[in-house]
């Protein structure tokens, strides 16, 4: 039997109803009593700034040279001259149009590499 034949027919089971969640469906269900009294502890102990709940036994402390391989290198400002079409068309998509670039540039750098 094919795997794409199990699938099939699982599908047709009376299993794959009980399992055909979307995922709106799980943020969009409301919260019982429980659900909410535990939130609402965890929210005020987030507030109090209490995290002694927290185990953090299993997590080694970051060295200064680890901590410095995190930090971005600095970006250079470039002006540049685009064609009208190729600035409408990244404008389009809403604000970070020089992120959007950024991205764009990265992605033929590394295929180029």
């Amino acid at each position: 039997m094919s795997t794409s034949q199990r699938c099939d027919d699982f599908a047709e089971s009376r299993f794959a109803d009980d399992h055909d969640v979307h995922v709106t469906a799980v943020f969009s269900k409301p919260l019982n009593r429980r659900q909410r009294a535990v939130l609402a502890r965890i929210g005020k102990r987030q507030a109090a700034g209490d995290d002694s709940g927290i185990n953090y036994s299993d997590i080694p402390p970051l060295t200064d040279e680890q901590l410095a391989q995190f930090r971005r290198t600095p970006k250079v400002l470039v002006a540049t001259r685009l064609d009208r079409d190729v600035y409408n068309w990244l404008r389009k998509y809403g604000e970070g149009y020089s992120t959007r670039i950024n991205h764009i540039l990265r992605a033929v750098m590394s295929r180029a590499r």
